[in-house]
Parts: structure tokens; sequence; C-alpha cells
């Protein structure tokens, strides 16, 4: 946990001496995940970006060129980047060396005042399980999933929620918990699942756009494009202006 060690180091320094010591970059695997992260200007977001399901990444995929999804967008946006990749299928970001991780890395992080998080899907999940805990201000989810606690969605019977029993779903971080933040949610409001999801993030901005949800192919080159405009803005701006987003969807359909 390199990371940890230099952020404990770098706190004890004054403000001007803190952003001297940026550029910092590197990387760590955290049991079955792996993050990598560019600090780059105390004065710029620090984002946070969760992979989503689909990406299936594994260990021998890893090389220190790798990028887990997200980061590519922080380093092309000039922002601090924190991004963590889960390692095969099934993997909800359960892992307690993770948590334990995250629990010491917020601490450490109090001289970044703005931050964000961005995620998709099983991405989303984490966004949100882990928000308050980051003391993340500002959210941009897509079709995230709220928890796989069948207490608490009975209505998900999707075959990923019989595979994610496997792991806890009653101990900490296991639900949504934004904290202060704020933000969008971007679902289909015809996928019954993902709307459901979607419905128990009352806190957020709810863009609902049909064909936008679980089921958007890799192949749907201009929806995907979409997804990167709308992250671009959210991250340069924290905000997304909802009539040209109502404008581009009806030029997108």
């Amino acid at each position: 946990m390199k990371l940890l060690y230099w952020l404990d180091e770098w706190q004890a320094l004054t403000q001007k001496e803190q952003n001297a010591a940026l550029p910092i970059s590197g990387y760590d695997l955290l049991d079955d995940v792996f993050v990598k992260y560019e600090l780059v200007d105390l004065n710029k977001p620090l984002l946070f970006t969760f992979s989503p399901s689909g990406t299936d990444v594994q260990v021998q995929d890893l090389t220190p060129n790798f990028s887990p999804w997200g980061y590519e967008l922080g380093i092309q946006q000039k922002v601090n980047i924190i991004a963590f990749q889960h390692l095969g299928q099934s993997n909800w970001f359960r892992s307690r060396n993770l948590i334990f991780f995250l629990e010491q890395l917020s601490e450490l992080l109090k001289p970044f005042q703005c931050r964000l998080g961005y995620g998709q899907s099983r991405g989303g999940f984490a966004i949100g399980a882990f928000a308050n805990l980051l003391k993340l201000e500002h959210l941009l989810l897509f079709y995230p999933v709220s928890t796989k606690n069948k207490a608490l969605v009975p209505w998900d019977d999707r075959p990923s929620t019989e595979l994610a029993q496997q792991f806890d779903w009653e101990s900490g971080y296991h639900d949504r918990d934004l904290g202060n933040a704020k933000g969008y949610i971007i679902y289909d409001p015809t996928n019954r699942i993902d709307r459901l999801h979607a419905e128990r993030y009352p806190e957020l901005t709810h863009l609902k756009v049909v064909g936008m949800g679980h089921g958007t192919q890799s192949t749907q080159l201009d929806k995907l494009e979409f997804f990167n405009l709308v992250a671009k803005e959210f991250v340069r701006h924290q905000t997304i202006d909802i009539d040209q987003f109502n404008k581009q969807i009806h030029a997108l359909f």
C-alpha cells in the first residue's frame, strides 16, 4: 500500500510543500482489486472511479501500463485520479483488504477539497457504497446497482444476484450511503430492475434515457461515446447542462 505510506508523510507538509511534491503516480494490488492513481494538483478535483461489470480483467492482464476503467478519463481531463479495477467476473468490491485501504485512504486525503465519484453498474454500486466514507461531493452514476442484499432488493432476480451471494451483504458498505453527495443518475426507466435500483437514490438528479442501461452493447459506439461526453462534462464542471443533455439524447435517438 505504497500510496498510504506516501500520503501519511505528505500530510505533515505545508500546503505549499504538498503541492510542490506532486505529481505522484503508482499502482497497487489489494486482494482482487487493482488500484492505479495519479495525483497532480491540490487545486483540481480528485476523481474516484470503480470498474463496471463486463470488464472482467484477470491478474495476468495487469502490467505497469494497464489502465483501470476510468483512469484515462482522469488523465485526459488533467485531474487527480484514483481508479479501482475489479479482477475476475464475480467481484463486488467486498474485499476486507480493499475496505481497510479505503478507510485509511479517506483520512489521508483531507487536503483534496473537491472529490468526485463516477461509476457504471457494479462500479456505480461501489461509488454509492463508499461515497460517504470517501467524502465525495459530486457523483455521476450510470444505471448503478444499489446493493445485492436480497432483503433490501428482493426484486433483483438477475443471475448476477445469485453469483453475488458468495459475498457478505450485511457488514459495512454493502448498501448505498451517499452522505452529503449530490449529482446525477442516468438510467433506462423501461428496464424494471435498473429503475428500481435508481429509485433508491432519491438524493440525485434523475436523467431517464430509454435504451441506455444494462443491455447497452459495446458495439453501440454512439451510446458509449455519449457516456464519455457526459462524463467529461461532469469532471470538468461537476455539473451537467440538462437542456443540452436532452437535446443530445433526441439527436442520438
